[in-house]
């Protein structure tokens, strides 16, 4: 029988201790400038909550290549800075040295130390308890703003396209990708298996994907210029929404199967709480044979959350389960983390179903590759 463990295959909220990876590729006779701007960087980040240590490396075969490490005492205080638009600006000053970068982030699971050695101070936080079992997928997304008016316009530009092709390489492929929007808001959701950048680097080469782009330039609320790659590397990094947490019941995926994202505009300052409160009642669902809740995929980015879940009947037949809020006083802490101009109109059950009906975001388009 399947653990609620191994349902389980992607979470920030186990407490664990958290390790990133920054790799970097630098521009030709940048090693000076990139150090400098380091040595800045370095000392804002160290005064970052939840923030342990980092390293600076410089390849011995390549003086190009450089790799930053870092630990955090878990993944919920790194993704809260990583995502900020403090962040955003802290790391400016690295792009203009920097050709191409990729991050990493690990649970720690183990740890070896030298017994000979004097015992280092102990570090806080602890170890991932058991290694997670997965489907090789990864879970990304990216949501951003259109100009109010816009918004059927754009739904047809994004609507429209040719899909590109899901292989990218041997290792990698598309799987899915799920389109929604919220009013004004845009959410992409993609689901790779293998190289998520190598995916994602992919898709935006494609010309197909390109023309959508540049189409809907004219609607979005924050500029862009996607021949400038600062420009294209700053909109792309405020519209990523990272997946915190992902649960599946396992086994074949069933036929009836509907998928909704919905929406949920926490109060200032409990996007996290709120994200981590959903993943817990995702976790007791899919320990249930009889939920109808297939799989679920939380997003999360600041007080930003969104909810993908496939579900084997209707929205509305059990609101409470849909909304993620099925159980005692769940819907009262659901109430308490929600923005206060929504959270109020939750006492009835006609409320509730007017919230969920605005919670569930049109769907725009859901394109799988043919074997996924």
């Amino acid at each position: 029988m399947t653990t609620l463990s191994e349902r389980i295959s992607q979470s920030a909220f186990d407490g664990s201790r958290l390790r990133v990876v920054l790799l970097l590729d630098l521009q030709e006779g940048a090693q000076q400038r990139f150090l400098e701007a380091y040595e800045q960087l370095r000392n804002q980040v160290a005064s970052v909550p939840g923030h342990i240590t980092d390293q600076l490396c410089q390849s011995i075969e390549n003086p190009s290549q450089w790799l930053i490490t870092s630990e955090w005492e878990s993944a919920p205080p790194f993704l809260a800075w990583v995502n900020s638009e403090e962040h955003v600006k802290m790391v400016q000053p690295l792009h203009s040295c920097v050709r191409n970068t990729r991050s990493l982030r690990f649970s720690v699971l183990r740890e070896t130390s030298n017994v000979a050695a004097r015992a280092p101070e102990p570090l806080k936080g602890r170890f991932q308890a058991n290694p997670r079992v997965g489907d090789g997928v990864v879970r990304h997304a990216l949501t951003f703003t259109v100009k109010p008016g816009s918004e059927s316009m754009v739904a047809d530009i994004l609507s429209g396209y040719t899909s590109p092709a899901a292989r990218v390489d041997e290792q990698t492929r598309l799987r899915r990708t799920s389109l929604f929007m919220y009013g004004n808001r845009v959410v992409r959701t993609v689901e790779v298996q293998g190289d998520l950048v190598a995916a994602l680097r992919h898709v935006s080469q494609q010309p197909e994907v390109r023309a959508v782009e540049e189409a809907i330039n004219p609607y979005l609320e924050q500029d862009r210029d996607l021949n400038d790659p600062n420009s294209a590397r700053v909109f792309f990094t405020r519209a990523a929404l990272p997946a915190v947490h992902h649960v599946a019941a396992g086994g074949r995926e069933p036929e009836d199967i509907a998928r909704h994202a919905l929406y949920y505009p926490a109060k200032p300052g409990f996007g996290m709480t709120l994200a981590k409160m959903l993943a817990r009642q995702d976790e007791e669902a899919a320990d249930d044979p009889a939920c109808p809740v297939y799989g679920s995929t939380i997003f999360q980015r600041d007080d930003i959350v969104v909810r993908l879940i496939d579900l084997r009947e209707p929205i509305d037949r059990d609101p409470l389960l849909s909304l993620g809020a099925r159980g005692p006083r769940k819907l009262a802490v659901l109430r308490r983390l929600l923005d206060s101009d929504v959270a109020g109109g939750l006492t009835t059950d006609r409320e509730l179903a007017h919230f969920l009906a605005r919670a569930d975001m049109d769907l725009i388009t859901d394109r799988r590759a043919s074997d996924a």
